[in-house]
């Protein structure tokens, strides 16, 4: 049973996670549907693609699976767990990556949010790392991923607090780059993604590898 969903209009790619009745959370056989989406979308020379929930649901994603994670108190997740491929696959795709975020966002979902190009949000997005709670450690990739995007004051608290930041704080902080009402959310994140279709690939492609080595 395919647990997300995808489209390729216009150039754009359309990645949508469909396992409502897990909150969509990342299991490795969502995230394995997912990096092979995007690696037919590089075949087919998408110029965006655009990482959403399938439904308008409470929750954009529950964060890793939960049955899938390592002990407590043991081990951060090590390199090839799939959810650091996944971060991975959407660094090194050649084109934006566009996350469109309707409802909360948790614990691993939030490293993959961070890992997106671009992040637009509705007033019902809200953003929480989760390892405090479930006492997990976490490795050094996944600090360096929210370091490279956020004031370490805010890192700080997100880790250690574990408690959810807002949509409106979002945008002020930087997590997402623009927070937009629920009705004109898809209109907005398509605009955005056909506006980059009409740029030069090549240009993009080199500035979004060059960002990443830095």
């Amino acid at each position: 049973m395919a647990l997300i969903k995808t489209s390729l209009a216009e150039a754009i790619g359309t990645i949508a996670f469909d396992r409502d009745d897990k909150r969509n959370a990342l299991s490795a056989e969502l995230i394995a549907e997912t990096i092979s989406a995007l690696d037919e979308f590089r075949t087919q020379d998408a110029r965006v693609v655009v990482l959403r929930s399938a439904t308008s649901g409470k929750v954009w994603s529950a964060g890793h699976d939960v049955a899938e994670l390592p002990v407590a108190d043991v081990d951060p997740l090590p390199y090839d767990d799939p959810l650091e491929q996944l971060i991975r696959a959407v660094k090194s795709f050649p084109a934006p990556v566009v996350a469109m975020v309707h409802g909360s966002v948790w614990g691993g979902a939030c490293d993959l949010i961070m890992a997106c190009d671009l992040v637009y949000a509705d007033d019902t997005a809200a953003f929480a790392i989760t390892p405090a709670k479930l006492g997990l450690p976490y490795n050094v990739g996944g600090f360096l991923n929210f370091m490279s995007r956020l004031p370490l004051n805010v890192v700080k608290e997100m880790f250690f607090s574990a408690e959810p930041i807002t949509a409106d704080r979002a945008e002020r902080v930087g997590i997402v780059n623009e927070t937009v009402p629920a009705d004109e959310l898809e209109d907005t994140v398509y605009r955005m993604a056909r506006t980059i279709t009409t740029r030069s690939s090549a240009a993009i492609a080199a500035a979004k590898e060059s960002i990443r080595v830095l």
